[in-house]
This record gives structure tokens, sequence and C-alpha cells, in this order.
């Protein structure tokens, strides 16, 4: 479809490493003056809901600055634009749980906001694991929870998990268990 917006004039009003805000003067689908502004992000979201041949998964723990609040999520990582999601899947999966799969599946791709903010994310199954040292970043202080896939599938429904990125996959995953597959 046609982009009924027209854009007078786009300003970046605030750049860091992770994230922009854009300004625009709009015209707007019915004609009208206005403004816009959107938060693009210089990376994608990435989480893998990793599954053991038991039934398992692995949830990783911690500290949210911007919610200021302790979650529990899949393991979740950042893809810097224009680099393999599916490697920083593995590299995200290392160093936050030490776990190292050998099959891995696409189980979804998404925006978080896509009205007011650009941030993409890719999801995936990973499976055929096994364990390693975890090698969490300066600014991970992360704990490491085991338990069935039904009961992290339970945490979505029951509100223990708030993480968008964690809902939505193993929400995913939930589908395609009902589903036979």
């Amino acid at each position: 479809m046609k982009n009924p917006w027209t854009t007078k004039s786009t300003k970046t009003v605030y750049d860091n490493p992770w994230l922009g805000v854009d300004h625009s003067e709009v015209i707007n689908p019915r004609g009208g003056e206005g403004i816009y502004g959107v938060v693009r992000f210089k990376n994608h979201a990435i989480g893998i809901v990793p599954i053991d041949d038991e039934g398992y998964t692995y949830l990783v723990g911690q500290f949210r600055y911007a919610t200021n609040r302790y979650e529990w999520e899949i393991p979740e990582g950042g893809c810097p634009v224009g680099t393999d999601p599916l490697a920083t899947a593995k590299r995200e999966l290392k160093e936050e749980t030490g776990l190292v799969a050998t099959g891995w599946t696409l189980l979804l791709d998404f925006y978080t906001s896509n009205s007011v903010c650009d941030e993409y994310g890719i999801a995936y199954l990973a499976e055929g694991l096994s364990q390693e040292d975890a090698e969490p970043e300066e600014t991970e202080d992360l704990k490491v929870k085991k338990l069935l896939i039904s009961e992290a599938i339970a945490m979505t429904l029951d509100g223990r998990i708030k993480d968008a990125v964690s809902i939505m996959a193993l929400q995913k995953v939930a589908l395609l268990r009902t589903a036979g597959r």
C-alpha cells in the first residue's frame, strides 16, 4: 500500500548506541498538519526458547532497569541491525545460560510496538541442548531457572512473566504443541 503520510521534515532529537528518537513534522492521512515521534532501535530483539529432551526450558531472571522490576524471561539479547540473528541467538543462549543447541527453529518474527517504534524481533526454538559455562556480560546479574515448558507457559497466563518477547515466544510454543507440532 502507498504511504498516506507526508513527511515534511525529520530530525534526530536523541541518539545513543542503542537507539535514536526522531521528531517529524508531518501531514496526516486526512491532510492535517501534525508531528510524529519514532524511537529507532539499532538492534533487533532476539529471544530463545530452549527445550531439552525431557520437556524442560530455562528462564533467565534479572533486574530490569527500565521497568525497575525483577523479571523472569526467556534468554534474550540484542542483534545489531545488519548482522546474523541466528548467530546472535546462539551467542546469547550460551552467554546467559551456558546452553549450546544443535537444533534451531524460527518461531516468529514481530514488531514490539509499531505505533511509536521500529523495534523488530525474532524468536527461536533451541533443541538438542548441552550444558557449558555461562558467560554473562558485565551488565548482567542473572539467575537461571530450569522448569517444565508447561510451567513457563503457565507463567505467561498468570502474569508471572510480563516480558512481551517471552510471552509471544512461549505462547507460540504452546500453540504449536496444541497443534501436535
